[in-house]
């Protein structure tokens, strides 16, 4: 549905009543959903797009490519001193602080819950203990998370479904990293359930994974691991659709040749400076409380940026400030 520039102020006016510091779940139901094609024909500005926008994903990527932006990604959701990882209240906290894109790890209990967890064992972030594969989810409900400083917080391991209800309901986008005990298609039915496609991207380690990803979801945006034209290519023959391609190149080595072969195919590069505490990029490029070579990887051409100091590079980045007013993100 395209709709009228009235029709457009009238969403906005409707969100600024609506909408508050306070995550509430609002009834979408028969409203109109604004997209970025929706904006662009009424002459509105990206910036100015409600909240709860579902994303044209293609688009907003091929914006930042285009425009030197990058979209800021946190790592297993951002986790800080306080929040622990793949939790929403972490996610809330960095997305009222301008992060707006979350890697988050998706696990399934021994009955078939799809929830946030990272571990194959429930030790280290809950204060639970045993696998994740063996332990059913009404005890894991139970459980409270564990910061990465190893203390209990008052937040306990979200489901699938209210990980994408809020990235819908706020305007944000989840990267979900499958773990070992979950599959894409059971995912993707949470995905879709959620209607959630627009504010969701699916993440691959191989080409396997990436032609599953096609069979199961070939209209959802996804990583890949490619470095130039024929690693695209071979995707593109296992079914991946080039539009919704991101090419994940990998961390810790600077690779600007690499980003600049993707970013010539219409594809955009995604590179992570996340890793081992001390020897991560993150902490080597703040460790002066500089972090300019934060800045210096969106200049030589990554779009997106996986981090475990997302506040951090956001500080040291202008492309975010693209993103936010040029591409809606």
């Amino acid at each position: 549905m395209k709709l009228t520039k009235e029709l457009i102020v009238a969403s906005m006016l409707s969100c600024l009543v609506a909408c508050s510091n306070e995550v509430n779940s609002p009834d979408l139901s028969g409203e109109p959903v604004v997209t970025i094609d929706d904006v662009a024909e009424a002459n509105t500005p990206l910036a100015e797009i409600p909240s709860q926008t579902r994303f044209d994903l293609p688009m907003v990527f091929d914006c930042l490519r285009e425009n030197k932006g990058v979209a800021i990604a946190a790592h297993r959701g951002g986790p800080y001193p306080g929040y622990p990882e793949n939790a929403i209240e972490t996610m809330q906290y960095l997305f009222d602080n301008g992060v707006r894109v979350f890697e988050v790890d998706v696990a399934e209990s021994r009955d078939g819950v799809l929830f946030l967890m990272h571990d194959n064992t429930l030790t280290r972030t809950t204060t639970g203990r045993g696998d994740v594969s063996d332990t059913l989810w009404a005890d894991i409900k139970a459980m409270k998370l564990v910061d990465n400083d190893g203390k209990t917080t008052r937040f306990r391991a979200p489901t699938l479904r209210e990980a994408l209800d809020w990235a819908v309901e706020v305007g944000a986008i989840v990267e979900l990293d499958k773990k070992r005990t979950t599959s894409f298609r059971n995912i993707m039915d949470q995905v879709r359930a959620a209607s959630a496609e627009s504010n969701s991207i699916l993440i691959s380690y191989n080409d396997d994974q990436a032609a599953q990803i096609a069979r199961v979801a070939p209209d959802m945006m996804l990583t890949a691991s490619a470095y130039g034209d024929r690693n695209i290519a071979k995707l593109v023959d296992l079914g991946v659709d080039q539009d919704n391609l991101i090419a994940w190149t990998g961390v810790g080595e600077v690779k600007p040749d690499a980003w600049a072969r993707v970013n010539r195919e219409g594809v955009e590069a995604a590179f992570g400076t996340l890793g081992r505490p001390g020897e991560r990029l993150d902490d080597l490029f703040l460790a002066d409380g500089d972090g300019s070579e934060f800045q210096l990887l969106v200049d030589q051409g990554v779009v997106l940026l996986a981090t475990d100091a997302p506040l951090e590079a956001a500080e040291a980045i202008d492309g975010d400030e693209i993103a936010a007013n040029k591409c809606g993100l």
